[in-house]
């Protein structure tokens, strides 16, 4: 995806996909509505939201407060939506409407499959149904999230339109390299979900999960190269992201946190010794591991399945797992 000086990328069918969006998960209802004003009023045109995620009407509501006041029109933002596929493929129509229902659109910018579960419906008829949508004008881009290599590929086998996006959790600590240089070939842009290590999900105060490993974050590469630039660290993570060539999408409902990370990717770079340092970060590992999607009665048994990877790298680190879990 080649980059254009203006802050957005340009993805395969053409259209502008701005290089850092606002995240939604994990935004508590009260708390998002005022998240998405203040982004959109920072400058932000990029909103990345989900069904699942439990807020897209509260996200509605702050588009229609914001496009009401007449600065901004709803053409210059960029909305990303989701389908959860817990439905079959005839029912994707029908999601993708109640979406635009509750976000208050008329079309959405780009849809993605949010996982590549399959237990309801095959890859092959998840993909014609999101085609279609497409044909019908109530999406503008469509593509996936969480798919492996070999899962897009699949995908790839019987698809008339090749995904816009693959949008999966991307920082120094699991940076995906194979599955970024096969995005890179085929014209699929990488977004990066989890850029600061999604912090919020291991607090106390948030859903207070246990990591499988110490956040990017903490880890003291960041902080001293972010003392260096006179930068936090989140904006070191976030800026690591843009230079690389992926789009961002870090949540927040803090305004302060709001501008500082739409700031982090403006205009200023890191040296080509700090990038050769946070592209060297070992060990790599999930910190959003999916064990949940993978069990007995899953189609994927274990969590090798679901990402098509050697993830003997979890042997031993402490996680949620579901009842009969297995890694391998």
């Amino acid at each position: 995806s080649r980059k254009k000086l203006s802050g957005n990328y340009i993805l395969n069918n053409g259209r502008k996909l701005p290089c850092i969006g606002l995240g939604t998960w994990k935004s508590k209802p009260g708390e998002v509505k005022k998240a998405v004003e203040c982004a959109l009023r920072a400058g932000y045109r990029h909103i990345d939201c989900a069904p699942v995620y439990g807020n897209q009407k509260e996200v509605g509501e702050a588009f229609a407060t914001v496009f009401s006041e007449g600065k901004l029109k709803r053409r210059q933002v960029f909305v990303c939506s989701k389908v959860f596929p817990k439905i079959t493929a005839d029912k994707f129509e029908q999601e993708c409407r109640n979406t635009l229902r509750e976000l208050g659109l008329e079309y959405l910018d780009l849809y993605l499959i949010h996982w590549p579960l399959v237990d309801v419906a095959s890859i092959k008829d998840m993909w014609a149904a999101m085609e279609q949508l497409l044909e019908k004008g109530l999406v503008k881009s469509i593509g996936v999230s969480n798919f492996s290599k070999k899962k897009l590929m699949e995908l790839m086998v019987n698809a008339k339109v090749v995904p816009a996006v693959n949008q999966v959790e991307l920082h120094p600590n699991w940076r995906q390299d194979e599955l970024f240089e096969y995005c890179s070939s085929k014209g699929i842009h990488l977004t990066a979900y989890c850029p600061l290590g999604s912090p919020d999900q291991f607090s106390p105060d948030g859903l207070n999960r246990e990591a499988t490993g110490p956040l990017p974050l903490q880890n003291s590469t960041v902080v001293s190269i972010a003392k260096e630039c006179d930068k936090t660290a989140a904006q070191v993570l976030l800026k690591w992201a843009v230079q690389r060539g992926t789009s961002v999408v870090p949540k927040s409902v803090t305004p302060a946190r709001i501008i500082q990370n739409f700031e982090a990717v403006q205009s200023w770079e890191l040296s080509a010794t700090h990038m050769k340092a946070l592209n060297a970060f070992l060990p790599q590992y999930r910190l959003l591991h999916g064990a949940f999607h993978t069990g007995p009665k899953r189609t994927y048994k274990t969590l090798t399945e679901l990402w098509d990877e050697d993830v003997s790298y979890l042997e031993g680190r402490t996680f949620e797992k579901p009842t009969g879990f297995k890694l391998q």
